[in-house]
């Protein structure tokens, strides 16, 4: 019997797919925000170039993307499948204690407020932090050279996000969000 992880790691990012857009109803108005052209050069188009990497498809059978990194393995397959399932949880707390803060795209909202309870006392991009997870398990479950270069892109993508949203938070907040970065990681508890 063949264990279901692909179908089981589609529902999980199905739920985080309209758990996402489901949220985008209720946001703040933004104060401030990133021009669309860095944007979709920094961070929109790597997204959907990993996506289509390990996205549905087999464009890639033929190439040494397709290749696999080592032998298939229940139990590797399994735990990457944990592993997405946990981080799309981790991400979808993080997104619900943000609330109305949260936004897809670099911004400093109207009444900001910064967030330090829930997942944000661990690590302050915890939406990151809970998709760079699941981008790793769903990669560890497939086993292929293109989940690598698809968690490659993607950590890429978020760490030119993340240095910019610092930035802007930093001069919203000023020492009180110095103070929380001095106590708190950004994306690996105590490591990073």
């Amino acid at each position: 019997m063949e264990l279901p992880i692909g179908p089981f790691i589609k529902a999980m990012w199905v739920i985080f797919t309209l758990y996402w857009l489901w949220g985008w109803r209720r946001v703040k108005g933004a104060q401030r925000k990133e021009p669309i052209l860095p944007r979709l050069l920094k961070y929109w188009l790597p997204l959907i170039v990993a996506i289509l990497l390990i996205g549905p498809g087999d464009w890639y059978r033929d190439s040494w993307l397709g290749a696999r990194m080592y032998p298939g393995s229940d139990a590797v397959a399994v735990l990457g499948a944990l592993l997405t399932m946990l981080g799309v949880g981790f991400a979808c707390w993080a997104r619900h204690v943000l609330g109305r803060n949260w936004s897809s795209v670099v911004q400093v909202k109207q009444d900001h407020e910064l967030i330090q309870s829930g997942p944000y006392r661990w690590v302050r991009h915890p939406i990151y932090t809970g998709l760079l997870l699941a981008f790793f398990g769903t990669a560890m479950a497939i086993g292929e050279w293109r989940g690598v270069i698809c968690v490659v892109i993607v950590a890429v993508s978020f760490w030119f996000k993340l240095k910019l949203e610092e930035r802007w938070m930093r001069e919203n907040f000023g020492a009180a969000y110095e103070s929380y970065m001095q106590r708190t990681k950004a994306l690996i508890p105590g490591v990073l």
